[in-house]
Formats: structure tokens, C-alpha cells, sequence
């Protein structure tokens, strides 16, 4: 009887002994896994911290990119601001062809043409309102930097009628034209003949019927290509200015 309890005994101490090595064995394993767990997540939070600095880094290295080309391009528009207004001290004829057009920008408005010329073709034309002779509007003119109206073509014939009419109200304007009186030749302000040139003339002008020194007027009337009258240069009439566009050649 002691000995069958006694087996008993040996027996339920062995199977304790058995169950607890498989729940140590478990927790050895569980423990691995959870060490392995962690390592990854070690190696994964690592990874995500480097990948933040660099992402960090190079946005800061654009960003120092930006600043600088901002800054860069600041300093020059600087320098080209600069430039900008000692042209246009050094030079004051150009505010005739840059005119500030707003006050408070001081932002200026370039044309071809100085302010009071308007343009046409590769002309720019000056319908003057005080009168006087043909010498001093010769001479007025070329103040200006141009001539009195040396008429080319068809088509600047045209124009300047047109113009006239709309401003002069019947009153005339001096062309660059000017009778030698020996001969009766007309030559043009700029010396050359009026013969190779397209005339308008109201009716063609009598060589011989008059020796005295005659100007060529334009007086707008009904037909732009009848438009021409011989005046004497010392009258007293508006004059047309030419002189060529401003260009950046």
C-alpha cells in the first residue's frame, strides 16, 4: 500500500516537472519573438527617423536654394532699378519718348514717338497750332530734332490730308517745299527734287508767271491729291514736323 502511494507520488511529480519545462519552453519562445518584435520595430523607427532628416534636409537645402536665387534676383532688379533711373537722368531727352504714366508707380509708357508726335510709318509727324514763315518753321522744326514734311508717297499724302483736316479747320500748313525762283524748280527740305517725288499740287505751278521765292502750303480741302498751293514763304502759316521713329537699333 506505501509503495503503490509512493508510485503515485514519483508519477504526478514527473508530469508536474514535464508541464512546467513546456511552459518555460513557451515563455523562452514568447520572450524571442517579443525581443525579435522589438528589434524590428528598433530597425523600422530608425529607419523612418533617417528618412525624416533627410526629407528635412533637403527641404532645407531648396529652401537656402530659394532664398539665395530670391535674394539674387532681389539684388539685381536693384541694379537694373538703378540703371533704370540714371538712364533717364543722364539722358532727359528720353522722357520725351518715356513718359511716366502713372504718378505713384512711377511707371513709365515708351513709344516711337516723343509725347505730342504721332506716329505713322516709320514717321513721326508734329501738326504745330502757332504760325510763322517758312525759314523759322524750318528752324522750329529742326529744334525738334526734325524738318518740315518732306511728302514720299501716295499713302503719307493720304494721312497727312487727313489729319489736317481734322485739326486745321480750314487753316494750312507749310510742306518742305521751296521754289529757287531762277529756274522754278521746287526742291524738297531735304535738297532733293520735287520732280522725282509724287506731287498733289491744286493746280500745277506756272514756272515763268511768277520769279519770286513761293513755299508749298497744304490746305485740306475736298480732294487730298489736289491738296498743294504755292504761298509765298514769308506768310504766316502752322507748319508739319517730320523726323524718324525711335527705334532700340
Amino acid at each position: 500500500m506505501g509503495v503503490n502511494n509512493g508510485s503515485a507520488l514519483l508519477e504526478r511529480q514527473k508530469r508536474e516537472t514535464s508541464t512546467d519545462k513546456s511552459w518555460f519552453s513557451q515563455y523562452r519562445q514568447l520572450a524571442h519573438y517579443f525581443s525579435l518584435l522589438c528589434f524590428l520595430l528598433t530597425i523600422v523607427t530608425l529607419l523612418l527617423t533617417l528618412c525624416l532628416v533627410q526629407v528635412t534636409f533637403v527641404f532645407q537645402s531648396q529652401s537656402t536654394l530659394q532664398e539665395t536665387k530670391l535674394r539674387d534676383l532681389t539684388n539685381r532688379l536693384e541694379k537694373l532699378n538703378q540703371s533704370y533711373h540714371l538712364l533717364f537722368s543722364q539722358y532727359p531727352a528720353l522722357n520725351q519718348y518715356c513718359p511716366i504714366s502713372n504718378t505713384t508707380t512711377g511707371e513709365r509708357e515708351c513709344r516711337p514717338c516723343p509725347a505730342g508726335w504721332t506716329p505713322q510709318g516709320e514717321k513721326c509727324f508734329l501738326f504745330s497750332q502757332d504760325r510763322t514763315d517758312w525759314i523759322r518753321s524750318q528752324y522750329r522744326c529742326m529744334a525738334l530734332g526734325g524738318a518740315v514734311v518732306a511728302v514720299r508717297t501716295e499713302d503719307e499724302q493720304l494721312f497727312l490730308w487727313k489729319k489736317a483736316l481734322s485739326l486745321s479747320q480750314g487753316d494750312s500748313y507749310w510742306l518742305g517745299l521751296r521754289s529757287s525762283g531762277a529756274d522754278g524748280g521746287w526742291q524738297w527740305s531735304d535738297g532733293s527734287s520735287a520732280e522725282k517725288r509724287p506731287q498733289f499740287w491744286e493746280r500745277e505751278p506756272d514756272r515763268a508767271a511768277d520769279s519770286r521765292e513761293l513755299c508749298g502750303r497744304l490746305t485740306p480741302g475736298d480732294n487730298y491729291r489736289k491738296s498743294w498751293f504755292t504761298s509765298r514763304c514769308s506768310n504766316q502759316l502752322r507748319r508739319i514736323c517730320e523726323r524718324r521713329q525711335a527705334t532700340l537699333q
